[in-house]
């Protein structure tokens, strides 16, 4: 990864512009030649790298190119870490559910819901009972009743083969 990474950033005699803006710590700053710049680099005894080839000039920073890469790679685990996971859980009920096993996966729902996670409920017909369908969707209207407090509707109740399926997804909570 850290491999990767360096083949982003142009380095001292890689960089092709003719002049360079300098920016760092302890740097002059401004517009400089490609050859002052790699100069100034030198007396440091550290690294012109390029962070921005687009600009006009191009960006270079006057930095160890080793802490710097360490620094970007730091950087990339952060944002990947606050990166929200979206979890998607299942719900199965056949089109004659009875009461105790609606509330007992009624109870998971809400639970998989206040836990951040999507839910995926659906009403899986085994052979004969895809006669049931009306059933199924009742059974379905009525879930997405009973959490229409804490979840939204993200597809109604659809017919795939021998499935009808429908998606929440929880309510943002206001601050």
């Amino acid at each position: 990864m850290a491999d990767d990474l360096a083949k982003n950033f142009r380095t001292n005699q890689g960089i092709r512009a003719r002049e360079v803006r300098l920016v760092g710590e302890n740097v002059p700053q401004g517009v400089f030649s490609i050859t002052e710049a790699l100069r100034i680099a030198d007396e440091k005894e550290l690294d012109l790298v390029e962070v921005s080839p687009n600009a006009d000039p191009p960006v270079c920073r006057v930095v160890d190119f080793q802490k710097f890469l360490y620094d970007q790679k730091k950087k990339q685990k952060e944002i990947k870490a606050k990166s929200v996971k979206v979890v998607v859980k299942e719900v199965r009920f056949g089109p004659n559910t009875d009461e105790h096993d609606y509330q007992f996966k009624l109870k998971h729902a809400q639970k998989f819901i206040e836990e951040g996670a999507k839910i995926k409920a659906y009403v899986f017909f085994k052979g004969r009972s895809i006669l049931y369908k009306e059933q199924g969707e009742q059974v379905l209207k009525r879930f997405i009743t009973d959490l229409e407090d804490v979840a939204k509707v993200d597809q109604e109740p659809r017919l795939e083969g021998k499935r009808m399926i429908i998606m929440l997804s929880p309510i943002p909570k206001k601050k």
